[in-house]
């Protein structure tokens, strides 16, 4: 099915644009060279998880920035993210890395999925994990909301230990996973 891919704020395109063609901002070394021939593609919400501290609550997430792929002759190479800040939408950094290669692949198998889905990117820092957070109000803003029950969420990888790459998995069904893995000690049961 489609995925509904969420349009991203003019300011974080532009602000994006524009440090791809500054000669200040620093990236990493195979980025470096030939960077005005990048091209910010398939932008994504990037949302925070907030500590999950049970399975009888809905996790709550905050925007915390958009994603940009950046594509050299049509295959991504590399990220670019903003942030919000109170003057707007701001360009932070660029990156590279495995969660690169790994968000193309998840957005194929989400293609492959039978139902349409509101692509996001979810961050559990507690975890260093990221997951293609595949939204099922397709009308939804892309910068407000949490992941519902029904929600699937794909872990990129390098994925934690004992959690699958790449594999689309109901956010009820991960939830108590997570939970287990960020509970403080002494209280895990």
């Amino acid at each position: 099915m489609p995925l509904f891919i969420p349009t991203a704020p003019a300011a974080a395109t532009r602000s994006v644009r524009t440090a791809l063609h500054s000669p200040t901002v620093r990236s990493p070394h195979p980025l470096r060279l030939e960077r005005g021939d990048l091209d910010p593609v398939l932008p994504l919400p990037v949302h925070r998880l907030a500590p999950v501290t049970g399975t009888t609550e809905p996790p709550e997430a905050r925007l915390t920035g958009w994603r940009f792929l950046l594509a050299r002759d049509g295959r991504p190479v590399g990220a670019a993210e903003t942030m919000l800040t109170a003057d707007g939408w701001a360009f932070s950094h660029v990156t590279e890395g495995p969660f690169i290669a790994s968000t193309e692949r998840a957005m194929l198998l989400a293609e492959s999925l039978p139902a349409a889905y509101q692509p996001r990117l979810l961050s559990v820092p507690e975890l260093y994990m990221l997951t293609l957070w595949l939204h099922t109000d397709l009308g939804a803003d892309p910068e407000s909301g949490s992941p519902l029950p029904g929600d699937l969420l794909m872990p990129l990888a390098p994925a934690p230990p004992g959690i699958a790459a790449e594999r689309a998995v109901r956010t009820d069904a991960l939830l108590p996973l997570l939970t287990s893995r960020v509970a403080p000690l002494g209280l895990a049961s």
